[in-house]
């Protein structure tokens, strides 16, 4: 197991108090411990949460996380539960499940397809999928549509945080980003929990480049929807998401010459 930050946490396991300590413990490699900025909400979570956990909640996707990427996840994961308690940015509170439903499910596309160049997260929230993809795609860049401003503030702390470069928080509304002339263009776009698909299925694909991607994570209901929304996308058949009863991932493609989206090296 990996040496912890603090004595402390090398007797505890998940979910078990801190002696005389309320505060979130995220216990990770020192070597590559990333140094974690003041925030305005302390965290009064009495859990330590080790490298060595992370890595078995990920293992059903498939996920083999670096070093790096490990400490990038347990920052943003420690980051997320603290500002949790004062802002409603995700109704799981269990960091287990915070990191199989949030950092799993967003991170499995990984293991499917390569993403390159410009990436359009929309209603991005906590940041999932599309702040989460840059610990397996450092080199993405991101642009994340969030209309309320106390989760724009979480995003750029997150990105900070984790030491993400090249990462956009906008306050724009996807319906007012598609109907700019011209509109911005993107190599991929995503959505994930999202509703009103028919209206907003198009204005995605209004939002990518020829040959550019389209990624939506759904329940099967959800996905139901999807032939009967006119958009210019040939679809794909979906991806299950692990562990998960009805959660699938969608992707289409906007028809041109050469399509960006192609199975990963892995």
């Amino acid at each position: 197991m990996a040496h912890a930050v603090c004595q402390e946490a090398r007797s505890c396991t998940i979910g078990s108090p801190l002696p005389n300590r309320g505060s979130l413990v995220i216990a990770r490699n020192i070597d590559h411990a990333p140094r974690l900025h003041p925030d305005p909400f302390p965290s009064t979570i009495p859990v330590v949460f080790a490298a060595t956990r992370l890595r078995q909640l990920l293992e059903p996707f498939g996920l083999e996380l670096t070093s790096a990427q490990t400490d990038q996840t347990l920052a943003y994961l420690e980051l997320l539960l603290r500002w949790n308690q004062k802002i409603n940015l995700t109704a799981i509170r269990n960091p287990d499940e915070c990191v199989t439903r949030h950092f799993g499910e967003s991170l499995f596309v990984s293991n499917h397809f390569r993403l390159e160049g410009h990436l359009l997260d929309i209603g991005s929230g906590a940041g999932f999928p599309g702040l989460a993809l840059k610990i397996a795609f450092p080199k993405l860049s991101v642009t994340l549509l969030e209309p309320v401003a106390k989760k724009r503030a979480f995003l750029k702390e997150a990105a900070r945080v984790c030491g993400f470069g090249q990462v956009e928080v906008r306050a724009d509304r996807l319906e007012d980003l598609a109907r700019q002339t011209p509109p911005p263009l993107f190599d991929f776009a995503t959505m994930r929990a999202v509703g009103n698909l028919g209206t907003m299925v198009p204005l995605a694909a209004n939002c990518l480049k020829p040959g550019g991607n389209l990624l939506l994570w759904l329940t099967r209901d959800q996905a139901s929807e999807l032939p009967s929304i006119e958009a210019d996308l040939k679809w794909r058949d979906p991806l299950p998401v692990p562990l998960s009863h009805s959660g699938e991932i969608w992707s289409a493609t906007k028809p041109e010459r050469n399509s960006q989206l192609r199975p990963s090296d892995g």
